[in-house]
């Protein structure tokens, strides 16, 4: 008996591929997200191999580590004349200071196989006090070839003269590079030692002859690996970041795989309750529940086994033609390869996941009666509510998540506590989230009505298909709550990567306004700018938005009658900018008082040096600079650093009266126009008036800003892509279980089609109802969402403000709701197609 039923339930899903797939639909979107995962990782880690080392192909050997003494210049001139070695070059990097910035002048051949570089202007460098630089840097600092400047680096203290030669294209250009062969570097500056050098062999020459060789100039502990061995180290380093990258990834993909198994729980219950009275005939002619529920386990594994294999194939298909594509238009992409072994373990765990995901089905259909043959429908009505142990075992989990949140917040950093460890309270805090959602799980049918009472309200006064759509909701409250739960694990995802992602970017434009509140500034390296320098930038209105100048002083110290506050000997840096003439001021905290309060006899502190003089808000003090004083109060304190660094910030009144000279020692300006080249026309300006002066360089802070900035919106949009896995399998389920049910109320649809409803009118109530999984999913992911974003923000330690961007939330909601409800139009088509005579004759 148990091997005639197995085959029956076996061999008619079989026969029914469609309803095999949309059955397990959401397993086969979850194996094709996994292994294209594993594809992903492998394209992105060769390609990282391929192509990102910065040693160049043609080196044999290098000489030198950054754990070792480095090699010196006269050991490089005796290994090129070791017989066997067509070249050795140096690589070295020198930090030039030239009046108008900065220079990273780095050891180049410009020619031949070892070189990096590309001459796209002019001539290479061959002689002492010539280089090469790069586009953007030319534009930066105003160069151009035959230009020549001056600077100081390396053991040279004086400046001496540099000629632009040429330009060079680089794998990268950050505005401030320059390349010369390496004896025009080590001449220049002065160096005696090198970082490192690379060997090439003369063609047909051994490269572990030329090692023995080579290796008799140095003393012993140098090592020299070959030039293979160090791209692989290098294409290693990288890979591994990306391999710390894709342990995220995997932890969200384990999310996606978890929700794709609460979908296809969901979907089975449907299927099942379709087969309600075939199982009842089944155990009618003497099938046990045991042999039912192993046939329905059977059909369950087959149908994980078919959705794993589709989903491999897919994405193995994909993994394969995208990189191809990639590279026909240019791309530098690596195929992946062929992981076997990865493959049959995405499929074998696509039928494990897929048979557990049918047990509680499969338990639950195998209790059917044997009298439930007699019924004429093979509908049998589901339950709405849930047994007493699931009741106890969800309110359990609903506890402990109340109490784990409890501790968490118990646990979060005090003010100005300065030796926090994060680990307890996010292991505390994932437990509470872990904990929450299997509550969800256990208490859904139950959620769904007090839910869809508020959510469903506005669609009641719509009219008959309102009520209709929101009773079709309600009249299954495991199956809403079923596929609702998965809508509300990606929008509590999503919701907290918005709303933490929204803090970050606060925090960071916090700092940016702290380290880099304008695009420019000026400095005096520790002097005084020239009057002319200020006024020249003032005058600059076509370039540059603002000028704000300021002065800075390095031994302010506090006092208190006679005696010093804090611990700090030489004083406080001490600075009047104006804050209310910068456009940043607005993304400044405080962790006490007000900013606006700032004024004569008024200071703002940082955190560290409140903390050092023991000061708060509204406290007095006296002010001192040599051995004039002058008696404040303060105004407020910032909760970290302040501007540029600043200790203190002090009203220009105040420094006049503390007899701090009146010449600035810097200034800040902005772009007026926008995008690189306002940029580059600010920097001109900013030349320009700087002109001759010595002592005086200039600082691009917009490229600091620019960098952080995309740093965030890049981890931001990476989250928001990974949990969006998560949100596919949401909609995917609410398509399935939407297709399913058309099939389970055929007779419901036919009657309603008899009595009036038009097939538009079925359209749109079956639409509703799947939009409604989304509006129920979305809310409850909401109501977590914000709680658990704000409790993670707290316990990262970061000191960001919580802050929910409403825009973004409301449009993920109605993004959500939109893609459920699309997701239920092709079921909804199709039931509206079906004749109601048809329909109503229909036992299913």
């Amino acid at each position: 008996m148990r091997a005639t039923v197995l085959r029956t339930q076996t061999s008619a899903a079989a026969r029914r591929p469609g309803r095999l797939i949309l059955t397990g639909l959401a397993i086969l979107v979850a194996s094709f997200v996994v292994f294209g995962t594993v594809l992903v990782q492998q394209i992105t880690e060769r390609t990282v191999r391929d192509n990102l080392s910065g040693t160049p192909a043609a080196t044999d050997l290098v000489i030198g580590s950054p754990e070792q003494p480095p090699p010196t210049v006269t050991e490089l001139q005796q290994v090129r004349t070791v017989p066997g070695v067509a070249e050795a070059v140096a690589r070295v990097a020198v930090g030039v200071s030239v009046g108008e910035g900065y220079l990273n002048l780095q050891a180049d051949s410009g020619s031949g196989p070892l070189t990096t570089v590309r001459v796209i202007e002019g001539s290479y460098p061959d002689q002492p006090g010539e280089i090469a630089i790069t586009p953007r840097t030319a534009e930066r600092l105003g160069l151009s070839v035959g230009t020549t400047t001056s600077g100081t680096g390396g053991e040279l203290t004086t400046p001496a003269p540099l000629t632009v030669t040429g330009m060079v294209e680089s794998s990268a250009d950050a505005g401030f590079d320059a390349y010369a062969p390496d004896s025009v570097v080590m001449s220049w500056a002065h160096l005696t030692a090198v970082e490192r050098v690379d060997v090439r062999a003369a063609p047909g020459e051994s490269a572990e002859a030329i090692r023995q060789r080579v290796s008799a100039v140095f003393a012993a502990g140098q090592p020299i690996r070959s030039g293979a061995e160090v791209r692989e180290a290098e294409a290693e380093a990288a890979a591994q970041q990306v391999g710390k990258l894709f342990i995220l990834v995997g932890m969200f993909v384990s999310i996606a795989v978890v929700a794709a198994a609460l979908v296809v729980t969901s979907t089975f219950r449907i299927v099942f309750a379709q087969r309600m009275r075939q199982l009842a005939l089944l155990r009618a002619v003497g099938a046990s529940r045991a042999t039912l529920v192993g046939a329905l386990t059977a059909e369950g594994a087959l149908t994980g086994l078919v959705a794993g294999v589709v989903g491999v194939a897919g994405a193995l298909t994909l993994g394969y033609a995208l990189p191809a594509i990639l590279r026909a238009t240019g791309h530098a992409v690596s195929s992946p390869g062929l992981p076997l072994a990865a493959a049959v373990t995405v499929v074998l765990g696509a039928v494990v996941i897929t048979v557990l995901a049918v047990l509680a089905p499969a338990l639950s259909a195998a209790r059917v009666s044997p009298l439930e043959a007699l019924r004429a429908a093979s509908v049998t009505a589901g339950s709405r509510g849930i047994g007493v142990s699931r009741l106890v075992f969800g309110s359990l989990l609903a506890v402990g998540a109340v109490l784990a949140a409890v501790g968490t917040i118990s646990q979060l950093p005090k003010p100005d506590q300065s030796d926090y460890d994060p680990s307890m309270p996010l292991l505390l805090l994932v437990g509470s989230g872990a904990m929450a959602f299997f509550a969800l799980v256990a208490l859904g049918p139950l959620l769904v009505r007090p839910v869809l009472a508020v959510v469903g309200w506005p669609l009641r006064q719509l009219g008959p298909l309102g009520r209709m759509s929101v009773g079709g909701i309600g009249g299954a409250p495991r199956r809403a709550a079923a596929v609702s739960v998965v809508v509300a694990l990606g929008v509590t995802l999503i919701s907290g990567v918005v709303i933490g992602g929204a803090s970050l970017q606060i925090l960071a434009d916090r700092e940016m306004a702290l380290s880099a509140p304008t695009d420019f500034e000026v400095t005096s390296n520790g002097g005084t700018l020239p009057p002319a320098v200020v006024t020249r930038a003032e005058a600059a209105h076509g370039a540059l938005a603002r000028v704000v100048p300021y002065r800075m002083v390095d031994d302010a110290r506090l006092l208190r009658g006679a005696d010093k506050l804090g611990d700090v000997e030489s004083g406080y840096p001490t600075s009047d900018l104006d804050l209310a003439a910068l456009p940043s001021t607005g993304d400044l905290d405080v962790a006490q008082g007000a900013l606006t309060d700032r004024g004569p006899g008024r200071i703002v502190l940082n955190s560290w040096v409140a903390r050092d003089a023991g000061l708060r808000a509204g406290d007095t003090v006296t002010l001192a600079v040599a051995t004039r004083t002058v008696d404040v109060r303060v105004a407020a304190v910032l909760p970290g650093d302040g501007p540029l660094h600043a200790g203190i910030l002090a009203d220009p009144t105040d420094l006049d009266r503390l007899g701090v000279p009146a010449a600035y020692t810097g200034l800040l300006a902005d772009a007026a126009g926008a995008g690189e080249d306002g940029r580059t026309a600010g920097v001109r300006a900013l030349r320009q008036a700087i002109g001759g002066s010595d002592g005086v360089g200039l600082a691009v802070l917009a490229d600091e800003r620019d960098r952080n900035d995309a740093l965030v919106r890049t981890l931001v949009w990476i989250a928001v892509g990974l949990v969006g896995l998560t949100v596919l399998i949401a909609v995917v389920g609410v398509g399935s279980t939407t297709a399913l049910s058309v099939v389970e109320r055929v007779r419901e649809s036919g009657l309603l089609r008899a009595i009036g409803l038009s097939r538009t009118g079925l359209r749109t109530m079956l639409t509703v109802e799947s939009g409604l999984y989304g509006v129920i999913g979305a809310t409850i992911g909401l109501v977590l969402g914000i709680p658990y974003a704000w409790l993670a923000v707290q316990t990262l330690g970061i000191e960001a403000p919580l802050t929910a961007p409403l825009l973004p939330l409301a449009g993920l909601f109605v993004v959500l709701v939109g893609l459920t409800a699309l997701a239920g139009v092709l079921p909804a088509r199709r039931a509206s197609r079906v004749s109601p005579v048809v329909a109503l004759g229909s036992d299913n």
